[in-house]
């Protein structure tokens, strides 16, 4: 497996004083489904194993990690028969398993069952689209719900999954002491291409955004690659929000779609520290500079410019009739 790693920092050119820290090694593994599910294992442990071997304190893995993506066609009546529990079913096993094992934070991505939860009852059939974040002990530190589900042709995802509930959960922000306490903020794929996701996660503190990701192809339009507007959406959320950007991805022919891989990680200067190729499995690893966030903050004060009081109309009622928008 390929790795490659960033582990001196690039300077911090909005710098005025040391860093309060020391730098933070995190890691991302970029893989593709195989239906040998032992062979698929191998990979993934063989990664963050060579993640571990780097000294990197938390590794982050694909969307629905251990899945063959499923949104190809339409779901059918009950999509979610085929879901996980969260904390009985094999994801959460082998993200434990494999914390455990290598002594790090691991993060994975799910379809997670769910019908019921704090008292409302689910008819629809569907299931939730969940990261989460495990620690060595075994304990489930973090679990986000993607909150936006596209609806194109080939990631039919609303008939496979609800959108997490409008709740204090849907932008978490967690803090795990394995980490020294730096604030990671975990939505998922679709959610990336938001402003108003990262926005509300730098609002909240946020240091690192981390979208596990499943994109490739575009049935519809075969010669369309979106790979670099993906990348730039990304990236320029991080340079608004002043955040850390995290994206792994999924690559390889699952059928109907090719996903494109080119998984990376940014700094809130919007440079790319490391990057995985468009077809192969790929390790990154990266040092963060985390008081980079302050820096660039202070010298571009996004968030304290803000005019909230002109943004009413985010907050507005979707009009699904104009979805272009309207004066």
């Amino acid at each position: 497996m390929l790795t490659i790693t960033a582990l001196t920092p690039p300077n911090s050119p909005a710098r005025v004083q040391e860093p309060s820290r020391p730098p933070l090694r995190v890691a991302l593994v970029q893989h593709r489904w195989n239906e040998d599910e032992d062979a698929l294992r191998a990979e993934l442990q063989g990664g963050i194993a060579e993640a571990a071997r780097h000294g990197a304190r938390v590794v982050f893995l694909p969307e629905l990690t251990l899945s063959r993506y499923p949104a190809f066609t339409p779901g059918g009546d009950s999509p979610g028969d085929h879901a996980e529990d969260l904390l009985t079913g094999p994801t959460f096993a082998f993200a434990a398993q494999a914390a455990a094992e290598h002594g790090v934070l691991v993060h994975a991505s799910l379809y997670e069952r769910s019908s019921e939860e704090n008292g409302t009852r689910y008819t629809d059939g569907l299931g939730f689209n969940t990261a989460i974040l495990v620690a060595p002990s075994g304990e489930l530190v973090a679990r986000t719900r993607k909150l936006h589900i596209p609806v194109t042709a080939g990631y039919y995802e609303d008939t496979y999954f609800r959108g997490g509930p409008a709740t204090d959960e849907a932008y978490a922000v967690h803090a795990p002491e394995q980490l020294d306490g730096t604030r990671i903020g975990m939505p998922t794929c679709w959610d990336e291409w938001f402003p108003e996701v990262a926005r509300m996660y730098s609002l909240r503190g946020a240091e690192i955004i981390v979208y596990p990701t499943a994109i490739g192809s575009e049935p519809d339009h075969p010669d369309f690659d979106t790979q670099p507007l993906w990348q730039q959406v990304i990236v320029g959320n991080g340079i608004a929000n002043g955040t850390f950007m995290v994206a792994p991805n999924r690559y390889g022919d699952e059928g109907l779609i090719t996903f494109y891989g080119s998984s990376f990680i940014s700094d809130p200067y919007g440079r790319i520290l490391v990057q995985a190729p468009r077809d192969e499995s790929a390790v990154l690893v990266a040092d963060l500079d985390l008081d980079q966030r302050g820096d660039w903050l202070t010298l571009f004060p996004f968030l304290a410019t803000r005019r909230p009081d002109t943004y009413g109309r985010l907050t507005a009622p979707v009009e699904t009739a104009h979805p272009l928008g309207r004066s």
